[in-house]
């Protein structure tokens, strides 16, 4: 990764796109400090000092604005969710698949529709939370002038960031989007770490400062692995091409693979399944409502803060709903943007097939059940990587704002965009070879 990245700084144009890229992200760093005017921050902050994993969810992702409501409070999630809700459409309705498909103009129009929903999305965020945070005192004053400032700040700065994230794309390095969620992520890294280390490791006699020091760096470690083994495990299914004659040469009879990711939907079921559960408890919260009997039980088994609390063990309920959340959007998604018989037709109409299988529909119908097996493989490693920081967390109350969702994004991040800066070295080497 190093060389990489040292090999990268000797070519002219990669260096300006890698500073260009630090230059945005040391803006939205500067921008997660700037207050949103009206907001009465020490109540914001009492509120943060005895909140559990509900808020530190939203928190950990936006890299410290939610807890300091900055102007990047709603970060780029508008965006993500608004990118995930078109692709959604376009398995819906003909007409964006059609637009999907019209190459680069259609690329385009879409591009645009995306922007105009994460700006309705980041102003109806904006004034639900401009109005829970005046009910709840959260507000210098609870007035219309006040809710207006709130939620012009909310969805000015989700907008500003969508658009950092769109240049870091073009004139960057990466995936800009993904990069600035990712530097939000580790950016509250630092203060997680310092906190493990005031809870087990200051205090303590110096063999136990060590071994709790080992055994925090093997947890990190290890789920760094299994992420990266994750992240690359693929079923790699066979395809043979058939013999065809043009003119007087004998064309075909390759062979190639179909890759099929172990880890088909990525991080998304995670986010999903995550929101799901922690939406209710973050809304209660916010609204101050504190429930009882059989609907306050619900609450508590849906904070994560809760669950393999030794103490209370039936809150772990929760846990288990989590798995099966991830599980069962792990399937959905992978469904709605994986086509088993398109891929079938495409092979059909170029003189592919599968070794031992019928093109056409048997291909689909093979494609179809090796996918469910690589899915609920994915889904399960998914769950463990997810579930594990959870473990650690209830038993040993460590308070610490990242998880497995977090490791996720970055190593996923990391990887594809150390990918992106290796094959445009390789474009420049095979250029400068051509040139001479």
């Amino acid at each position: 990764m190093f060389k990489t990245l040292r090999d990268a700084f000797k070519i002219k144009d990669l260096r300006k796109r890698i500073g260009y890229t630090f230059f945005m992200l040391i803006i939205v760093r500067l921008g997660s400090l700037l207050p949103v005017p009206g907001v009465n921050g020490s109540a914001f902050s009492s509120l943060f000092a005895n909140s559990d994993s509900a808020l530190n969810f939203f928190d950990s992702i936006t890299g410290g604005s939610f807890s300091e409501m900055s102007v990047f409070a709603l970060n780029i999630t508008p965006y993500i969710t608004s990118s995930i809700i078109m692709q959604l459409l376009t398995i819906a309705f003909p007409r964006l698949e059609e637009m999907q498909r019209d190459g680069e103009t259609g690329r385009k129009k879409m591009t645009q529709i995306t922007r105009y929903l994460t700006v309705a999305l980041a102003l109806s965020e904006g004034i639900a939370m401009a109005i829970a945070f005046g009910r709840s005192g959260y507000l210098v004053e609870f007035s219309p002038l006040y809710v207006i400032m709130v939620v012009a700040a909310l969805t000015a700065g989700s907008a500003v960031l969508m658009w950092i994230g769109e240049r870091i794309t073009e004139r960057g390095i990466g995936n800009g989007i993904s990069i600035v969620l990712t530097i939000n992520i580790i950016s509250r890294i630092p203060s997680d770490l310092a906190t493990l280390q005031q809870q087990f490791m200051t205090g303590k006699t110096i063999p136990k400062a060590v071994l709790s020091g080992v055994v925090i760096a093997l947890i990190i470690v290890a789920l760094v692995v299994m992420v990266v083994v994750l992240q690359s495990a693929e079923r790699r299914i066979p395809v043979q091409y058939s013999n065809k004659i043009q003119g007087n040469r004998q064309v075909g009879g390759a062979s190639s693979v179909i890759p099929l990711k172990v880890n088909t939907a990525g991080v998304i079921p995670v986010i999903f399944a995550q929101s799901i559960l922690q939406t209710p408890v973050m809304i209660c919260t916010l609204l101050k409502v504190n429930g009882t009997g059989f609907w306050g039980k619900v609450l508590a088994g849906m904070s994560q803060g809760n669950w393999f609390n030794p103490n209370n063990w039936i809150y772990t309920i929760g846990a288990a709903v989590y798995v099966l959340l991830i599980i069962g959007f792990a399937y959905f998604y992978t469904e709605i943007t994986f086509n088993p018989l398109e891929i079938a037709e495409n092979l059909k109409r170029s003189g592919g097939f599968i070794p031992g299988i019928r093109p056409g529909k048997p291909t689909s119908d093979y494609l179809a059940s090796i996918l469910k097996h690589v899915i609920f493989i994915g889904a399960i490693g998914l769950s463990l990587v997810a579930i594990m920081p959870l473990i650690f967390n209830g038993l040993f109350g460590a308070s610490v704002s990242f998880g497995g969702t977090s490791i996720i994004i970055i190593v996923g991040v990391v990887v594809e965009t150390l990918k992106q800066v290796e094959s445009q070295m390789m474009v420049r080497n095979y250029k400068g070879f051509l040139n001479d």
